[in-house]
């Protein structure tokens, strides 16, 4: 990934599936898409970057959260696009249904939360750059985002691009959104695949550099 975003054609960031998102996530799915393993390592991260009794906010979340069971948190929000899929979240004190395709604005406060996940689901997101920008506004500064990704995605509703990409390149290119979106720092790209897992995993972590990034 050694073009600037706006370089590549529009068309890499479509879909085969372009119908609308609600049809596609209409029903519940209650199944985890890395092995526990994986989900460890997941876990994990969470442990070493985020802050207890922290507000998190989980991003493009499910019925589960991968959050450790032992860290308390002052509160936790999800925003993902299945009802049925939040409401069984038990990690979750609130959560929104919110299509980030259609609109990448985050309907949350200046500085609302100190600290922010999405896994296994950043290769869904069709205006990347619009979201990390609008993420970076609604963190406290120097709050972490950790980004995590695997191989496996359905198909017909990631990008073009990164189906393209190998897992490297892929870390590149979220590191990339970071970069673009103008208000991260002190981006790190981390290889965190358990020897034990059939299913490797990715991170790209980096720190909001707070509200006062966007006066010009």
């Amino acid at each position: 990934m050694d073009k600037n975003l706006s370089q590549i054609p529009w068309e890499a960031f479509r879909r085969m599936d372009e119908t609308p998102d609600e049809d596609f996530y209409q029903e519940p799915r209650f199944v985890t898409h890395i092995d526990e393993a994986a989900i460890a390592a997941v876990t994990q991260l969470y442990r070493e970057y985020l802050p207890p009794n922290g507000t998190i906010l989980d991003l493009m979340s499910s019925w589960v959260s991968h959050l450790p069971e032992d860290v308390a948190y002052r509160r936790v929000v999800g925003l993902g696009m299945n009802h049925e899929e939040l409401a069984a979240n038990p990690r979750l004190d609130a959560y929104i249904v919110h299509n980030l395709n259609c609109n990448p604005q985050l309907p949350f406060a200046d500085a609302e939360f100190d600290g922010a996940t999405i896994c296994v689901s950043i290769d869904y997101l069709t205006q990347p750059v619009a979201v990390m920008h609008d993420l970076g506004r609604v963190l406290v500064s120097g709050a972490p985002l950790v980004i995590t990704f695997s191989n496996r995605c359905f198909p017909t509703k990631a990008i073009a691009l990164w189906l393209m990409l190998d897992d490297n390149s892929r870390q590149e290119l979220v590191r990339r959104y970071l970069i673009e979106a103008g208000n991260w720092r002190d981006i790190e790209m981390l290889d965190r695949s358990p020897g034990s897992s059939n299913d490797p995993l990715y991170a790209v972590i980096g720190r909001s550099r707070g509200v006062q990034s966007f006066i010009r």
